[in-house]
């Protein structure tokens, strides 16, 4: 087996040999990764089964679909993506060809990770594939048997010269950094990424952080109750809440809270039964260590548990929880819980939910459910995110054409569609010149005169033109 290093290696002659720059080579390994997914989707939904519970109704939504949606949408794009941006020229470089060249940065290093292992791993790999880059991609170890059958498909289907996979852990992770990228992507966790930023920062590799944190619910003004509790718990309790852009808490009033409270037990009762372990549609938690840190949690804090709080460690099964009466300084509140546990907070106005979202650090997703368009506009101008939904949640992240990153703690940089393509290429200022206008040229030559200056200024400024109405 090829060492890092050699396998590093490999791809950097292969990069520079110039193979992935042809729009036709990229269609046709993005075609070939299109193949990989749907020739192995049973064996793909066994895999996620295993190490999640995936219901299979999520995990094609959320896993394949998703990715193969990308892949259609880099393909039909990727003429347009590739050409040459011309911009606007002074007087001084009027007979020149100015223009933006896409380029593709070389080999870069994407790390994903266990909550959804496919689509996180191969949603940036569209984009590196399209950018026209050599590509190695660490699974996450955590969802193992996902881990285990990326590594076999992907050198059966994809340039092996181009593409590898590096299987391993924390310390496999860490050896690999040592390596010179020309750019790396990590999904995951904040302290994870600082780990990352230090070693990238050895060989000033670029990154991009896709990261996470606590994303709010506000619920106010009108609103259709039980419409925004299926919404709400939908996106909540989808993947087990093992999401980065879950709703990680809700803010409300205390009678919205009161209305909510039944609609969101109804709810849960016609999602998953009387019985949630036993329903086919709930996802589990992925690892004991992640089950017992959300047990922890919920034994830590001094909320006041409203629906579920059941458990079973042999199963990795915590209930679809919901839980009222939460200080600001509560257990829960201090990271995303990445968990199935709602905490519902009662502030009664908006302006205060809104200082309450603006003291945290800024969120990877913000929503907020209300009928009041003035609440919705509200919230949009006195809040940052990473993104941002009305009345859904998650559903944001299914849209190529929007970009998916964060701001802040939740993330640098972001990808999906066109945004992953531009977030592996690197934008290459170009002017191309001949020797005419060397009369022109010559003021900037000495000896230098005040006359010179002036007729420079005048020809390299940009004029602006302004139309009366």
């Amino acid at each position: 087996m090829d060492t890092q290093r050699e396998i590093v290696d490999r791809l950097r002659l292969a990069f520079r040999s110039g193979i992935t720059l042809s729009e036709q080579f990229r269609c046709a390994q993005l075609s070939k990764l299109m193949s990989m997914i749907k020739d192995n989707e049973k064996d793909i939904l066994s895999a996620l089964h295993k190490d999640l519970g995936k219901p299979k109704f999520e995990a094609i939504l959320a896993e394949i679909d998703i990715v193969i949606n990308e892949i259609h949408y880099a393909i039909n794009n990727l003429p347009s993506w590739m050409q040459s941006d011309y911009v606007n020229k002074t007087l001084a470089t009027k007979l020149d060809d100015c223009f933006v060249r896409k380029e593709p940065l070389g080999v870069v290093l994407i790390i994903g990770t266990w909550n959804y292992p496919l689509q996180l791993l191969l949603l940036p790999m569209v984009g590196a594939i399209a950018a026209g880059n050599c590509v190695i991609i660490k699974p996450s170890e955590v969802s193992a048997a996902t881990d285990l059958l990326i590594a076999e498909l992907i050198p059966k289907y994809l340039s092996q010269d181009c593409y590898a996979v590096v299987s391993g852990g924390a310390e496999e992770t860490k050896a690999l950094l040592q390596n010179r990228f020309d750019h790396i992507f990590y999904t995951g966790s904040q302290t994870v990424a600082r780990s990352i930023l230090q070693q990238a920062s050895v060989h000033l590799t670029p990154v991009t952080l896709e990261l996470g944190g606590k994303c709010p619910c506000l619920i106010y003004g009108r609103v259709n109750i039980a419409a925004a509790a299926r919404r709400l718990a939908w996106a909540k309790f989808f993947n087990a809440g093992q999401s980065c852009v879950a709703p990680d808490y809700v803010l409300c009033s205390q009678a919205t809270c009161d209305a909510l409270l039944p609609a969101l037990c109804e709810t849960l009762k016609d999602f998953y039964g009387e019985e949630p372990q036993t329903s086919p549609d709930f996802c589990r938690i992925v690892s004991q260590r992640h089950w017992t840190h959300l047990t922890e949690l919920l034994k830590k804090s001094s909320t006041k548990v409203v629906m579920g709080g059941q458990s079973d460690q042999e199963d990795k099964y915590i209930a679809p929880t919901v839980v009222v009466d939460v200080a600001k300084d509560d257990v829960l509140m201090e990271k995303e819980i990445f968990g199935p546990i709602l905490p519902i907070i009662s502030v009664e106005s908006l302006e205060k939910a809104i200082d309450f979202v603006n003291d945290k650090e800024k969120p990877l997703a913000l929503y907020v459910f209300s009928d009041e368009t003035s609440v919705i506009k509200t919230v949009l101008q006195k809040t940052s995110s990473g993104g941002f939904c009305s009345n859904d949640g998650i559903v944001h992240m299914s849209l190529p054409g929007l970009p998916f990153g964060g701001v802040g703690a939740s993330g640098w940089g972001s990808y999906h569609g066109r945004w992953g393509f531009e977030t592996f290429s690197h934008r290459r200022a170009c002017m191309l010149r001949g020797w005419a206008l060397e009369r022109l040229n010559g003021l900037r030559y000495p000896p230098y005169r005040d006359d010179k200056l002036s007729w420079l200024r005048w020809t390299a400024a940009p004029k602006t033109f302004c139309s009366i109405m």
